[in-house]
């Protein structure tokens, strides 16, 4: 008993010598904080509601669109793998918690010894009856029944502060998930808005197809009569070729398109059909994108990023907790006896408990380089927090002029379809007149098939511009 006094004295007086060396800890390093200024408002006014206080089931108001997307949360493999990496984050968080609570363990234990007679301990075995006449049992047995408690006292939060951090990890994670569904109900979206744009754009080049088959044949009609040369009649028939190309060309990217819906939605089956109205009057917004900055915070990317440097700081937490002494206390109860008949009775109780007091004295090394890279990590999760917000500020900088340009040039393009299509018509009338040369009949149906799909192509960039404009405010994943 004196002897176990001396050693706890003797590991509390090294506990201190090592408290006080465990003092000289490295400093953490400098976090760089760069100067952010963000401005209050998106563009003109600041209308809290806008596009970021939306569902996507509101924002999208096309049925079909709304049934794809249900599709997409419910099968996306990407979906299924992310919820899995929540459930891996929630059981870090048990595990961390576990780790500074007591460990209370229940067991048994049997074994035999047998003591070499020509030693001192078989030599003193030799001379010892057990209970009067009885010899010494050779071999000695051992049985043992009872419980053990170990608890690391966390006196320095070194556990405490690791389990936060896993739990901050895995709102990280859930985070990471809003993300994934933020991104997918785009790409959803702006797929479908893609397939629709090409199938307005078949029908353009269908239509064009019809158009220019008759011009070639009023030509060829031309030629018999020796109005024209067989040089227009090539001509003409190159163009309605040329066309012809384009249509195969846009019929593979509706097909590729389509199939990346099924693949988003997990559907094989899924079948597109148009939508009930004209692609042309698809509306990108009702404009109201005076939205303040704080509402960034409604990009789950940016909630991500604080989390992960919510942990990071407390990780160098943990880290420098390291340097100090940890306490530790073990206990045991239970029965000891070298014969199965004595173990429950009470002579056989046996009781142990002890206390620990170490800290690192020399070779600091790991730990050192532990907390140095914590700080590191520390430091550059900072730098990726304010790198994700002043991206977020661009990206929703970006869309929403994008919106608007594209919007006047929708209405620009318009005016010069309008323009092309009349003289398309004049062209005609002027060739079949004999007052015009074929070269300005083809040249006017070109542009204005050009021009015709560009404007579709200008509705269709309005479309993704809508949607990227609601991923960069954050929405989509409500």
């Amino acid at each position: 008993m004196l002897q176990a006094m001396n050693n706890i004295r003797f590991i509390s007086a090294l506990g201190g010598f090592a408290f006080l060396l465990a003092c000289n800890i490295p400093k953490p390093l400098a976090v760089q904080r760069a100067s952010i200024s963000i401005p209050q408002t998106f563009g003109p006014g600041a209308d809290t509601t806008t596009l970021a206080s939306q569902t996507w089931r509101q924002y999208f108001s096309d049925g079909d669109l709304i049934a794809i997307i249900d599709s997409a949360l419910h099968r996306n493999q990407e979906l299924v793998i992310l919820e899995q990496e929540m459930a891996i984050r929630r059981n870090e968080v048990r595990a961390r918690k576990g780790e500074y609570l007591p460990f209370l363990g229940i067991g048994s234990a049997a074994g035999l010894e047998r003591t070499p007679r020509y030693t001192r301990n078989g030599a003193v075995e030799e001379g010892l009856p057990v209970k009067g006449t009885r010899a010494f049992p050779d071999p000695l047995g051992d049985v043992q029944l009872g419980a053990a408690l170990s608890w690391e006292v966390d006196v320095w939060k070194k556990l405490r502060n690791a389990r936060q951090a896993a739990a901050f990890r895995y709102l990280n994670s859930v985070e990471g998930k809003r993300f994934a569904v933020t991104r997918l109900v785009a790409e959803v979206a702006a797929s479908y808005y893609e397939w629709q744009g090409l199938f307005n754009t078949l029908g353009i080049i269908d239509q064009n197809i019809s158009l220019q088959s008759n011009a070639l044949e009023g030509v060829r009609q031309q030629k018999e009569s020796a109005k024209v040369t067989q040089l227009a009649v090539n001509r003409f028939e190159a163009q309605l070729l040329h066309t012809r190309a384009l249509q195969y060309e846009v019929r593979q990217r509706m097909t590729e398109a389509e199939n990346r819906l099924r693949f988003l939605s997990g559907n094989a089956a899924l079948t597109l059909k148009p939508m009930s109205g004209a692609f042309s009057t698809l509306s990108p917004g009702s404009g109201q994108f005076g939205v303040p900055a704080q509402l960034l915070r409604n990009r789950p990317d940016i909630r991500q990023a604080e989390f992960a440097l919510k942990a990071a700081q407390l990780d160098v937490k943990s880290a420098r907790a390291a340097f100090l002494p940890s306490v530790r206390i073990t206990a045991g109860l239970g029965f000891q006896a070298f014969n199965p008949v004595f173990l429950l009775n009470p002579a056989s109780l046996a009781a142990q408990a002890a206390g620990d007091l170490v800290a690192p004295l020399v070779n600091r090394n790991a730990i050192s380089a532990a907390y140095l890279s914590a700080n590191a990590q520390q430091v550059q999760t900072a730098v990726a927090y304010e790198q994700r917000i002043l991206n977020a500020y661009v990206e929703v900088l970006n869309e929403v002029a994008r919106l608007d340009n594209f919007s006047r040039n929708y209405q620009t393009k318009e005016q010069e379809v309008e323009i092309l299509l009349n003289s398309v018509s004049i062209a005609n009338s002027l060739f079949n007149s004999a007052r015009a040369d074929y070269i300005e009949v083809l040249t006017t149906q070109r542009e204005a098939l050009e021009a015709k799909l560009d404007l579709v192509d200008i509705k269709l960039r309005q479309m993704e511009a809508k949607v990227n404009l609601y991923r960069a405010l954050g929405g989509g994943w409500q």
